[in-house]
């Protein structure tokens, strides 16, 4: 599978409830807001780049622009008014790509393994219908690769009140590839992850 063939999302999307509502995705990281070292850890291994959000946008074009990402901007809301969580995100994005594969990282997540698309690639052309990543004693669904063909299982999973994106990847042929040691998926979700 080449680059090319891949477009790379960052999802950048989620309320950040856990740092007092702050956009996790513009917030600095070692000198670069966090969406930034995504799209720049995911750059080399994909043709088009994708940045999912759902506010800021004024924020995140400059951002966006550095890395000639697309924005997509996730609109889907629960009754309530709150945010769909992560399949929503992609779910948006799918209607966006132009390539056959889509592969998804999150945005607060910003020591992922350099090998993270190579591999979920390998275990696609080995035959997966789709792959995310699993750290042992945990799934990471939103590190995941599957086909551009899903744009309307996804949209429907939503509109059905499909949230828990590991239940769809399992539901359309997700494999785990196995990653040693967690550290490398910590999210910075809390100031004490930030600390």
């Amino acid at each position: 599978m080449r680059p090319a063939e891949i477009t790379g999302l960052v999802l950048a999307g989620g309320e950040g409830r856990r740092m007092g509502g702050q956009d996790k995705g513009l917030m600095d990281w070692q000198g670069r807001p966090l969406a930034e070292h995504a799209l720049g850890m995911l750059a080399p291994h994909v043709g088009p780049l994708i940045l999912s959000i759902n506010r800021n946008r004024p924020d995140y074009e400059p951002v966006a622009a550095r890395w000639a990402a697309r924005l997509s901007e996730d609109h889907f809301r629960e009754p309530d008014g709150g945010q769909a969580g992560p399949l929503a995100g992609i779910a948006a994005a799918l209607q966006l790509c132009e390539t056959p594969w889509l592969a998804s990282i999150p945005c607060d997540a910003p020591r992922l393994p350099a090998d993270l698309v190579d591999r979920l690639a390998l275990a696609v052309c080995a035959g997966a219908p789709a792959a995310y990543a699993r750290s042992p004693g945990r799934s990471h669904p939103t590190c995941c690769l599957l086909p551009a063909g899903l744009r309307d299982a996804a949209s429907a999973a939503l509109e059905r009140g499909h949230r828990k994106l590991w239940t769809w990847l399992q539901e359309h042929g997700g494999q785990a590839v196995d990653f040693a040691g967690g550290e490398a998926f910590t999210n910075l979700n809390t100031p004490q992850d930030w600390e």
